[in-house]
């Protein structure tokens, strides 16, 4: 589907440009344009995967973060205000940098591209997550966690069969836009080699010479990419919704 929607964007923009422009070098009508198209379509795929894998650790690593911040001890919530207010400081950029180049040496291990970038976006988003899932929690009612402890559940099941699925459906939209936010960010990790989309778009400019033209074709990408996620994410909302209703 995105492939299709690509296609006739260009073509929409291939009706109405000055053939002075050189947007001959993305035309899917010629046999080069359409090599340049299916390069710069190749890096969708460690995109898509590199967000997925990040969103789901730091979703984790989150919850695992916002449930000290819920806690009455002070100690426990001093350590998630010092790790959110922590991560939340250091710029993406920097931390893909540091993680990348500077994890291996604290650590001995060698560290690939693919999980420097996710260890960087996971690390970042997870402060975010902590702080959504912490406000998600806090918003359930009282009352469910005495009918919990009234029929004997430990804290672990009343999490995990009482609270959490109720405040996952309140706190669905807002992680949504942070698996966006990740789509988004994920550009970054171009800048130590990662093969993603904007990656792939930077070294066609270099070969072609034409960074107006590939660089409109990666914002119409990175756009029907996060159309797509974001119409996915109001359907799992309106499901989710309706079986609660039901």
């Amino acid at each position: 589907m995105m492939r299709v929607l690509l296609l006739l964007s260009m073509a929409a923009l291939l009706s109405g440009c000055s053939a002075q422009w050189g947007w001959y070098v993305v035309n899917p009508a010629t046999e080069s344009g359409l090599a340049n198209l299916k390069f710069l379509l190749s890096g969708l795929y460690y995109t898509v995967l590199l967000s997925l894998t990040a969103i789901l650790i730091s979703m984790v690593t989150g919850l695992l973060v916002a449930l000290p911040g819920l806690s009455e001890n002070r100690k426990l919530r001093a350590f998630n205000r010092l790790y959110v207010e922590l991560v939340r400081a250091v710029p993406i950029l920097v931390l893909i940098l540091w993680v990348y180049y500077g994890l291996p040496q604290l650590s001995g291990l060698a560290i690939s591209v693919f999980w420097a970038g996710v260890i960087a976006l996971a690390l970042s988003d997870s402060a975010f997550q902590a702080e959504i899932f912490r406000a998600g929690i806090q918003s359930i009612n009282r009352g469910q966690y005495e009918a919990a402890h009234s029929v004997s559940l430990s804290y672990a099941d009343t999490m995990r069969f009482v609270i959490l699925p109720q405040a996952i459906r309140r706190i669905l939209p807002a992680l949504g836009n942070q698996l966006v936010y990740m789509l988004k960010m994920s550009s970054l990790v171009s800048v130590i080699g990662m093969q993603e989309l904007t990656r792939k778009a930077n070294e066609l400019v270099v070969t072609e010479y034409r960074p107006l033209e590939i660089y409109t074709i990666l914002v119409l990408e990175y756009l029907v990419l996060i159309l797509i996620v974001s119409a996915g994410v109001r359907w799992l909302e309106r499901k989710m919704q309706a079986d609660e209703r039901n």
